[in-house]
């Protein structure tokens, strides 16, 4: 499968790519707003594997040119799979968060795949297996229990949670599945951030099997479910 994972650079995103570029059938691409990280991820899975397992593009989902997304994919000769993973997360009390703090918040994490979505469109609905698979939160699960700090990065991942069902339903007729995985915590560069001395119950590298092992086969099962993925009800 041609695989495309946004925020790749560190993570669950870094870890899904690794795990990906184990089977020698996958082509992995690998999108980050910095070429250093990425440039090492690479290096880990030829390290790994003994070959060329990702290739990288320097990419900001926010403000990066078109045309190095399309271009990368046209290298690939199309896309089958799509992780939305790349997220910002701001940890404050809601009557410190700011205009630009949300408009951050929800560029990233919602505008974000919006853009690459309706950019790989053509190419999706030409794959036999397409799948797309939105990275949301717990946070973001209705009915589960919510964080003080996270106002608006629960309510760019709920927004996202909601776009997902409204595209499988649109793209059904085209046979893109569409699917949400709500993750709960995992420890990972931003979760350290956000949550200094928070100790999470999975590693960044567990919660990047599953996700890995989802995003190839899950559409085979789901199609516009925001699947919860956590070890406790938060």
């Amino acid at each position: 499968m041609r695989i495309l994972i946004t925020g790749a650079s560190s993570g669950i995103g870094r870890e899904v790519a690794l795990a990906l570029a184990a089977d020698p059938g996958h082509q992995v691409l690998a999108l980050a707003r910095r070429s250093e990280p990425l440039e090492a991820l690479a290096q880990e899975a030829i390290n790994r594997y003994g070959r060329t397992a990702i290739s990288w593009r320097e990419f900001d989902l926010t403000s990066s040119d078109d045309s190095i997304l399309l271009e990368a994919v046209a290298g690939l000769g199309g896309i089958d799979i799509l992780l939305n993973n790349a997220g910002l997360l701001i940890n404050k009390p809601f009557e410190q968060l700011s205009d630009d703090d949300w408009q951050r918040q929800f560029d990233v994490n919602v505008f974000g795949p919006v853009r690459v979505i309706r950019l790989l469109l053509p190419w999706l609905q030409q794959s036999a297996s397409a799948h797309i698979v939105n990275i949301s939160s717990m946070g973001a699960f209705q009915g589960s229990s919510k964080f003080p700090g996270l106002s608006a990065y629960s309510a760019s991942k709920a927004a996202l949670a909601n776009l997902t069902e409204c595209l499988a339903e649109e793209f059904k007729d085209r046979h893109i599945s569409v699917n949400c995985l709500a993750l709960g915590a995992a420890q990972t560069e931003m979760l350290a951030a956000a949550f200094p001395g928070y100790q999470a119950p999975l590693s960044a590298a567990d919660m990047g099997d599953f996700v890995a092992w989802f995003a190839t086969h899950g559409y085979r099962f789901f199609n516009g479910k925001i699947l919860p993925g956590s070890v406790w009800t938060q």
